[in-house]
């Protein structure tokens, strides 16, 4: 049987900055709901690239995050692969990916930064992104979905954005609210996402990216410390 503390150093000896896992029933789709427990592990982006925005995203920037997405699909494949091996059911939930049908615009079959909550890793920024709580916005996130039953707390951690605003005063489409995140909130209460979407696709869609700038997660103060041994 493949044990949550064997599945952790799996998938982060596979590359992972980091793993953690809940139970999602109640908040999948219908047809979701045979996968109970999910699994959420991230990569950190690099800091050197993040650093480089200033007031729009860079080539470089964008061939980052894709490369990071690609990863993280592949990542998931293999653990989806893993947990067939050992005879459970698991479904993978694409690294980035917005599905025109979708009852909330502008999102996927499930929010990665669910299962990153409920997993206690972070909580949600002003800026409508999963904010690590050690690593802060610089990451990016993969989801397994299984039916395999993981350790899992759903101890969720409260919001430390506090009355910090430099997200909110930096976006240059002037997406985000200001409000600050609580357990059950809306993502339209935080951010308004098709004009984050339209203002990247009208000013910066030849960089090749349309829809994240990665300003807000530039301006973040809540970052790794790489000077901390």
């Amino acid at each position: 049987m493949l044990f949550s503390n064997e599945l952790e150093e799996f998938i982060l000896g596979l590359g992972a900055s980091f793993v953690g896992m809940s139970k999602v029933g109640d908040c999948l789709p219908d047809e979701l709901k045979k996968y109970q427990y999910a699994i959420t592990f991230g990569i950190r982006l690099s800091d050197a690239i993040i650093d480089e925005i200033d007031d729009k995203p860079t080539f470089t920037y964008f061939n980052h995050y894709r490369s990071v997405n690609t990863m993280i699909d592949q990542l998931s494949l293999r653990i989806v692969l893993a947990l067939n091996k050992k005879g459970y059911n698991a479904y993978s939930i694409a690294a980035s990916q917005s599905i025109p049908t979708s009852k909330v615009p502008y999102s996927g079959v499930f929010p990665h930064k669910t299962g990153a909550v409920l997993a206690g890793l972070g909580w949600i920024g002003k800026n409508g992104l999963f904010i690590h709580k050690e690593f802060g916005p610089r990451v990016r996130l993969g989801t397994v979905l299984t039916d395999l039953e993981v350790a899992s707390d759903n101890t969720i951690m409260e919001s430390q954005c506090s009355s910090c605003n430099k997200c909110v005063s930096s976006c240059p489409a002037l997406a985000l609210t200001g409000k600050e995140w609580t357990v059950g909130s809306d993502r339209s209460q935080l951010v308004d996402a098709k004009a984050c979407s339209e203002y990247m696709s009208q000013k910066f869609k030849h960089i090749g990216r349309g829809s994240v700038c990665g300003i807000c997660i530039k301006v973040c103060p809540h970052k790794h410390d790489n000077s901390r041994k």
